[in-house]
């Protein structure tokens, strides 16, 4: 059993919701994303989603797009992305840590030997934002050979046979976009997501998580009362980018704190 899982069922038992959180490995520089990963963890994130900078992206909005652009700027690469998770996991061997990014740097590093160095140096789950089942079966037959969950998304255009096609081809939890665009481009539509999720739970025997959009404790919190996982990023990655450099780790643990309270508000919630 994953790590990925070992969390959602620890969870479920405590009636919690998961809380995943999103930085930028390399943003605002290599050496701050360690001490970040650490303020996740000690402001209640159970699973952090460590982006790989990439120069081209389809899905995130301008907030991340600077963030990678800063990252690349300092010369953060895959490898490195490696050697941060390397740092991480000599020091926490128990928060499940997904890579997500595109499929050119996975590619370009060939996406064998990319498996077997994430399963060595502690990676729990991969989300390749333009690998979509159909396109990817050679790569996720080598991820569930490692032992490792590969993470996709569900947009709300979605149909009921597309959510059990990634069902079938996903493990670990499915990745819900809560709204049609980027990531931190709108307001996301509550309703339409509480009439989403129960008709990908019908199909997925995994935990659904929703992202995009979610920014505050109190939407993460209503968010709480429908999805098993909430996801935040671009609103930590806009702090990272806008803090004060000298209390950006305060600040990050400071802010995931109040989503982590907010969520556990709900405990005996369905999980």
């Amino acid at each position: 059993m994953s790590r990925i899982q070992t969390t959602f069922q620890q969870l479920q038992a405590e009636g919690r919701k998961a809380l995943i959180t999103f930085i930028t490995a390399g943003d605002p520089d290599g050496e701050s994303t360690v001490p970040l990963m650490r303020s996740l963890v000690a402001g209640g994130a159970d699973i952090i989603e460590l982006g790989v900078p990439f120069s081209d992206p389809m899905a995130d909005g301008p907030i991340i797009q600077r963030s990678s652009e800063r990252a690349l700027a300092k010369g953060m690469s895959l490898a490195r992305v490696f050697d941060i998770i390397r740092t991480f996991r000599a020091e926490n061997a128990t928060t499940p840590v997904v890579l997500m990014g595109y499929a050119n740097p996975i590619e370009a590093m060939g996406s064998a030997v990319f498996v077997d160095v994430a399963k060595q140096v502690g990676v729990d789950g991969v989300l390749v934002i333009d690998y979509p089942p159909e396109e990817c079966v050679e790569f996720t037959s080598c991820l569930r050979v490692a032992g490792l969950d590969q993470i996709f998304l569900l947009a709300p255009t979605s149909s009921d046979q597309r959510f059990r096609d990634v069902a079938q081809a996903g493990s670990g939890y499915l990745y819900y976009v809560s709204l049609k665009g980027v990531t931190g481009a709108a307001r996301l539509d509550f309703d339409e997501v509480a009439s989403r999720i129960p008709r990908i739970r019908a199909v997925a025997g995994m935990p659904v998580g929703v992202g995009f959009g979610i920014r505050d404790a109190e939407v993460a919190k209503r968010i709480g009362t429908v999805a098993d996982a909430v996801v935040i990023g671009s609103r930590i990655v806009q702090e990272i980018e806008e803090g004060s450099r000298e209390r950006v780790c305060d600040n990050i643990e400071t802010f995931v704190r109040g989503v982590r309270v907010a969520l556990d508000e709900l405990a005996g919630a369905h999980l």
